[in-house]
């Protein structure tokens, strides 16, 4: 009887920890957020390697919109369209893009999906934290997240696992910046000989 009650004292002890831990993790996403969230807009620079090539570029920001420039390609995601500018062949394809293809191309996007549907966990680091996200449904398009942060609250690197694989995605030269609406906004004045394929 007395083995019994010090094993759930140990694992009442375990759950209370991890809790903690779960709701520190969620703390620090939650100030990370913030400082992600500014009214007028941030940049940064990013590379990806993994389940989607490798390559590198600029990204701006302003809360759920995106423009990302690469050598290859230009994307715009006003938070409902996604418009993407093939260089090589001048082709702009227009797409909804799904939660997977947000992800890939805009590193902040964890920023929104952290909020419902993963358990979270944290780990020291000496110059911040890395944050554990499993999502509770493996049906999600990314089941699994690693989301190292500095003592900044700027995020450093996110490591997500989806269905075919991992992807890396580093950040860099976080800054806040004044971005107007038409960043996120593909205009066609600008590319006037670019084909328009309309994929929605």
């Amino acid at each position: 009887m007395k083995r019994l009650s010090f094993l759930l004292m140990v694992l009442a002890l375990a759950l209370c920890v991890n809790a903690q831990n779960s709701t520190e993790a969620r703390k620090i996403l939650d100030k990370t957020a913030a400082v992600i969230n500014k009214k007028n807009g941030a940049s940064a620079n990013f590379t990806i390697s993994g389940k989607y090539g490798n390559t590198s570029g600029t990204i701006a920001i302003k809360g759920n919109k995106f423009n990302a420039r690469t050598s290859e390609s230009i994307v715009w995601y006003d938070g409902k369209t996604q418009w993407t500018y093939v260089k090589n062949n001048q082709e702009v394809n227009v797409s909804t893009p799904n939660e997977a293809q947000q992800q890939s191309m805009n590193p902040y996007k964890f920023i929104n999906i952290y909020k419902s549907g993963y358990t979270l966990s944290k780990k020291d680091l000496s110059d911040g934290w890395e944050i554990h996200l499993t999502a509770t449904n493996q049906n999600r398009a990314i089941k699994e997240m690693y989301i190292t942060i500095g003592k900044n609250y700027y995020p450093k690197e996110v490591r997500m696992r989806q269905s075919k694989g991992w992807s890396t995605i580093k950040v860099s030269n976080f800054k806040s910046a004044n971005l107007s609406d038409a960043t996120f906004r593909f205009n066609s004045k600008d590319y006037p000989n670019a084909e328009v394929v309309d994929l929605r």
